[in-house]
Formats: C-alpha cells, structure tokens, sequence
C-alpha cells in the first residue's frame, strides 16, 4: 500500500511522508481513532441519536472502525451548474448513479441536494448514511451573485432518513452575517432531531484575492473560519487545503492577528498550514475534513497528496467530489479507494 501511495506522490513522497511538524505539537491534537464518539462527543451536549447517526457515518464504508471519513459530495449541479460539473460523465445526471458511486468507492457517507437524495431515498437511505445539503448558491441570476440560500429544510432531510445536514456559509461575503444566523438555527434544529452537522466554511470576498495571492486559501483566514464553524456546532467542518502562509488578516490589514500565527503555529509547509486549521477546529476535537479540488491533469496523485497532507496534519478525512464522478464509475471508485488508502496505512503517520 505504502509503494502506491510513494508512486502517486512522485517526486513530493520523501518531503510529504517523513516531514516532521515543529510547529503545534501533535501530542496536544486529538488525532481521529475507532473511540472518538465516545472520547468526545459523548461528552457533549449531542443527543443520543445524534451520536448513533454518527457512529453510523463510522461505521460504513472502506474506512469504518478507523476514526477517518470518506465523502461524496456531488452538490455541483447547483454550484457548478449541471452541465458544467456532468458534461464529462453525463451518467451522473441520474441521481442513483451519484449514491452507486458512493457505495462502490467504499465512502463512509454521500453529500447531495434535497432533489439527488429525495429521488433514491427509499432504496439506499439504509444502505450508507445520507447528507443533505440545504443551502447553495444558485448561479442563474445574471448577473451571477454569490449567496447560499436555503434550498431546503433540516425537516425534511430528517423525513427521507438522512444521517447529516450540509451547510455552506461565504465567510467574509456581505451575506455572511444572515448566513451565519440561518445555520446556526438549523444546526440546532438539526441537533434536536437527531442529525450530524457539517460546515462547508468557505471564504468569499473580492478583496481576499489580488493579482499576487489568493487569500481565500491563506492559513490564517481559513483557519478562523474553521473556528467560526466550530463555534455554531458543526460537528464536521470541511475547508479548502491552505496554500499560502503570507497572511490575510496581516497584509489585507483587517481583522485582529499576532505575529506567532505565521511564525510559530505555522509555516510554508503544507501540512503545518493544515495543522493550524486543525487547532482552529478545538485542536482536533471537531474534525476536519479537506476539499479534493477540481477534476485536472492527475487527479489520482492531486487526491492522494490531499489526503497525506491532512491526514499528517491531524486531519479527519477527505470530501472529493469532482475528481471521482466526472470520470467512469470504475476510475472514480479507483481514486475513491486510493484516498481511502492513504488512512487504512499505518506507514503513514501523523507529522
């Protein structure tokens, strides 16, 4: 298993296997392990079926018993529009080809919109845990906006079985405040009735990005929308792998830093950006699941590097979407399980 991962990896599997983290100690994280419900979150004021739907989503799939998590997210026809996302595999038009993908990979759980799951409920809702996505950002208004508007209620994922809630919020959007309020309502809401949470804490600002640096993937403002996410009770955040340690908060001058954010908490390094986003999700407690990214020229060794570096960060787990539904089914379910072996090997270790 080790030689695949070392091959996928290429010319980077010396630096991203053996790097070793100076900078937060892994022994202060909580690392993801077959007792983590009853480690943490029994400890919280979850209800009890949130904690059996939990335990489900761990229980299922190629990574069940390991602590890890493997997601499906296929929620693009919206926030891609469909054709865009399945022009390259228009099988995926079909909801039921969406959730067969994610029982062949082996995936703990599917990511999909009220419309995708509803239609299969019936049929596979028993058979891997459902996420119901609640909110998008449609992108017919021309001129485009960006805004994630509820598109469905935690009521009715609840009704069709779903395991999970999946929200969005543009942090540092001019929508943000009321996006804010609306999922931390229906986090709760969800939480009474039983069902896990999980925050797609993204950025989006026009003045996050210039023509030198993005900063809607610095380390400092990802980061601080990790901890916003924790803040309303997301029991899962996902967030983009950060890519630069230049500062947002520091060279945007907004907001409130100090010097040992990109001195000491973290670095240039790609698996210490992504430690600091793991401390910013209560130092491991909430977990942090990492975003595959766009389908491109070599996605198999783009996923598998993804999931070393968040898995050795202390990350949970890795939600890819793209790079596995917009190829035939038996190359999806082969990039699904190459992830998902990159948790399953011992050899590979927390940094």
């Amino acid at each position: 298993m080790l030689d695949k991962i070392k091959s996928a990896l290429g010319a980077e599997a010396d630096s991203l296997l053996n790097h070793v983290s100076k900078t937060i100690p892994k022994e202060t994280l909580t690392i993801p392990g077959p007792n983590y419900i009853d480690d943490i979150f029994a400890k919280t004021d979850r209800n009890n079926t949130v904690l059996k739907n939990f335990q489900s989503i761990y229980n299922t799939g190629r990574l069940a018993g390991t602590g890890y998590l493997s997601i499906l997210p296929v929620d693009q026809g919206i926030e891609h529009s469909a054709g865009a996302s399945f022009a390259k595999n228009p099988a995926y038009f079909d909801p039921e080809n969406i959730v067969k993908l994610a029982i062949e990979g082996g995936c703990n759980a599917v990511a999909s919109t009220l419309g995708v799951l509803g239609l299969v409920s019936r049929k596979y809702a028993h058979k891997i845990p459902f996420v119901v996505k609640i909110n998008h950002n449609e992108l017919l208004s021309y001129p485009n906006k960006f805004d994630q508007i509820l598109f469905a209620n935690v009521e009715q994922a609840f009704d069709m079985g779903a395991a999970a809630v999946g929200a969005t919020i543009y942090f540092g959007s001019d929508e943000s405040s009321r996006q804010i309020q609306e999922i931390s309502e229906a986090f709760h809401r969800a939480h009474e009735l039983g069902l896990v949470t999980i925050l797609w804490a993204y950025l989006r600002n026009d003045a996050f990005k210039n023509d030198k640096t993005d900063y809607h993937i610095a380390t400092d403002l990802t980061g601080q929308a990790n901890h916003l996410a924790a803040t309303i009770q997301a029991d899962i955040v996902k967030q983009k792998l950060p890519e630069t340690n230049l500062g947002g908060f520091r060279d945007l001058k907004f907001g409130k830093k100090d010097d040992k954010m990109y001195t000491e908490l973290s670095s240039e390094n790609a698996i210490d950006m992504a430690r600091y986003q793991v401390a910013n999700c209560y130092m491991g407690k909430i977990g942090l699941i990492n975003s595959g990214g766009p389908s491109g020229s070599n996605d198999l060794g783009d996923a598998v590097k993804a999931a070393v570096i968040n898995k050795r960060a202390g990350g949970m787990g890795l939600i890819s979407g793209r790079k596995a539904f917009q190829k035939p089914m038996k190359d999806g379910v082969a990039l699904l399980n190459a992830i998902q072996d990159v948790y399953l090997s011992k050899d590979v270790t927390i940094a």
